[in-house]
């Protein structure tokens, strides 16, 4: 993993200190060094800052062809990539490195764009093709590894962070639809917090000329139509087949020139990881978890027995409020984004643990709940709009009994009413509206009170599902599609990219310069799950059923039989006296608070003198709304946005 900054302009010359400031503000994605490139014309501009893991002497970038064409800047990996490496050797070429990089450089000039569906892997990465006069730039398919970028006076911005833009050049300011998108829970997968900053999408590529800028797909889900989608095989065939595609994904994501670590909670996903993964390895893989200071969010024992079943080293980090509060801001900082719990400042602290003990490299369960149905949300779905001949009495019961097994979720992943009167335009689309949409828009409402009289006459009117649906490809990829399919789809499209791979990914792990390998989201493991009949992702109220099952010979008896629990850090309004608490009570009551412009400050402070008389339900759900207030705190002062 590496930062990556790329200048394009039609006319003007680029200016190197530009570049190089962009490229400075990226250090902690790439310690191992620097290097830039500027075209003779002085048009064109690509620079990185390098994490070394493979090809250690010889790896670095920017990368040129033979006859200085083409020069690649990458960010993250491409895998299986010395296979590749040997047909390209067979076709002619002549490599200069032993890095995975390379071969993205010379497939591109075998196929163009058409290249991305030879690479395998999480990345991002810019290429300028001076024969076309034309700059592509692509991130993979999930939307593991960012990529940013921005016209500004002209000239095209690309990087890795929106820091690195604003370092550059490009002015910050608030974007105040994509804040009120956001508050909707459901930020477009092209909009940033940020005006004129945009993200290329998932499963996206950029190309770039002096006659103007294009994005266009080449990946998505493709869910089958339901009457495409009735069992091809017996159950216990999809689980073999899920076991070895699992496990060819986790073999390759071994492959590095340094040591591979593992993150380990008490979950399946990451249980799954560790022990195929030390079914593969000769040695004992390093694992690290966390540790929290309230029981009903601590995982450690889970975590220590699935260490010890799989002969695992396991380090513990102990993570209490004053350490949240302590690194908060940091962890903010690094990911660019309001955060809705401290989950992600736990996940900074473990980040840190793993440079610390000498890693560069861990494999991490995040993406399995995005493709077996994981969160609670998508089996309330399941039992809602899947229901297979049940009666209204038994479903209502089960739902009942997963409210009751999901307090943890209520309020933040679990609608608490089954309807909303702002989701009618969804429910007309789609036939249904799924559950994490509910429960985003019971959210919004919670926190309406809270704006600026400002925030809420500009958009109070306006149908944020409306404008999000618009860029989604409804008859393609929803139409005829199992309900929690769809919902699946949707998930993907915004929570997985915007917040989960950037704020407890790609953001705080490269903050610490780690690289974060995903196997559940390697592209091979997601289209063959996506075919997957839907009653073996989620039977009964069991989630993630094949899952389990092609586990069990990984994992011990207590993770087969535990049902998900979301990471999520305990909520600082439960501990009013400690540090968390204390920085968001001193924080929203400040100055700096008044100054953020989508709030009503006396609303905000009228809030806060009203927690003492919560219930600790009511605490959980309003801590979610004081972590955006103070994240956009740490944004607006950090940033410096307008």
């Amino acid at each position: 993993m590496c930062g990556i900054v790329a200048l394009f302009s039609k006319q003007e010359p680029i200016s190197e200190s530009s570049l190089r400031l962009g490229i400075d503000c990226l250090k902690h994605r790439g310690p191992d060094g620097q290097k830039f490139w500027i075209s003779p014309s002085r048009r064109v501009a690509l620079g990185h800052t390098r994490l070394s893991i493979i090809d250690l002497q010889n790896g670095d970038q920017p990368i040129a062809n033979q006859d200085e064409t083409l020069h690649i800047i990458a960010n993250g990996e491409f895998y299986d990539f010395e296979r590749i490496q040997r047909d390209l050797k067979q076709w002619g070429y002549q490599l200069k490195t032993n890095s995975d990089t390379e071969i993205a450089l010379h497939l591109y000039n075998e196929f163009g764009t058409q290249c991305l569906h030879h690479l395998r892997g999480e990345f991002a990465f810019v290429i300028w093709d001076e024969r076309h006069d034309l700059l592509f730039a692509a991130r993979d398919r999930f939307g593991i590894k960012p990529l940013y970028y921005s016209i500004y006076e002209n000239i095209l911005y690309l990087a890795s962070e929106v820091k690195a833009l604003f370092a550059a050049g490009v002015p910050a300011a608030w974007d105040h639809e994509s804040f009120w998108q956001a508050e909707s829970g459901i930020l477009a997968p092209d909009r940033t917090m940020f005006a004129n900053v945009y993200q290329v999408p998932p499963g996206y590529f950029l190309l770039a000329s002096r006659s103007g800028m294009q994005v266009h797909r080449y990946w998505d889900f493709d869910y089958p139509l339901i009457n495409n989608s009735l069992p091809q095989y017996k159950a216990e065939d999809y689980i073999e087949q899920l076991r070895h595609t699992l496990d060819e994904a986790i073999q390759l994501r071994l492959r590095a020139d340094v040591p591979v670590g593992c993150y380990l909670s008490g979950g399946l996903d990451s249980s799954t990881v560790l022990g195929m993964a030390a079914h593969l390895s000769s040695s004992p893989i390093q694992a690290f978890t966390l540790a929290f200071d309230h029981e009903a969010y601590n995982e450690e024992p889970l975590a220590r027995e699935m260490a010890a079943h799989t002969g695992a080293n396991l380090q513990t980090i102990p993570v209490r409020q004053s350490d949240l509060a302590e690194h908060f801001a940091d962890s903010i900082w690094h990911c660019e984004r309001l955060c809705i719990n401290a989950n992600t400042t736990a996940k900074y602290l473990l980040s840190r643990a793993a440079r610390d003990a000498g890693y560069k490299v861990v494999l991490t369960g995040e993406g399995a709940d995005e493709i077996f149905g994981g969160y609670v949300h998508f089996r309330q779905d399941m039992l809602l709009h899947n229901q297979q001949g049940q009666d209204e009495e038994t479903v209502q019961l089960l739902l009942e009994e997963l409210k009751l097994k999901n307090k943890v979720s209520m309020g933040l992943l679990l609608a608490e009413n089954s309807s909303s009167q702002a989701l009618n335009s969804v429910q007309r689309l789609l036939g249904f509206a799924p559950a994490w949409m509910q429960a985003s828009a019971e959210g919004y409402l919670r926190s309406v009170p809270l704006y600026s009289p400002d925030l809420i006459a500009q958009f109070s009117h306006r149908d944020v599902y409306r404008l999000f649906f618009n860029q989604v490809d409804v008859l393609e990829q929803l139409k005829g599609r199992e309900p929690v399919h769809q919902s699946l789809y949707l998930w993907s499209k915004t929570i997985l990219p915007n917040y989960l791979l950037r704020m407890l990914g790609d953001g705080v792990e490269m903050a610490h310069s780690i690289e974060g390998r995903l196997p559940f989201l390697d592209h091979k493991v997601v289209e063959l799950v996506c075919n997957i009949p839907v009653a073996l992702k989620i039977r009964g109220l069991t989630e993630k059923y094949v899952l389990r099952e092609a586990a069990k010979p990984f994992i011990t008896n207590t993770m087969y039989h535990r049902q998900k629990h979301p990471f999520l850090a305990p909520p600082s309004t439960f501990k009013p006296n400690e540090a968390l608490q204390q920085l968001v009570q001193d924080t929203l009551r400040s100055s700096l608070m008044s100054s953020v412009p989508f709030y009503n400050h006396a609303a905000v402070i009228h809030l806060l003198d009203q927690l003492p008389t919560m219930s600790e339900s009511q605490r959980t759900s309003i801590d979610v709304i004081l972590m955006k207030m103070l994240s956009a705190c740490i944004l607006h002062e950090r940033f410096r946005v307008s």
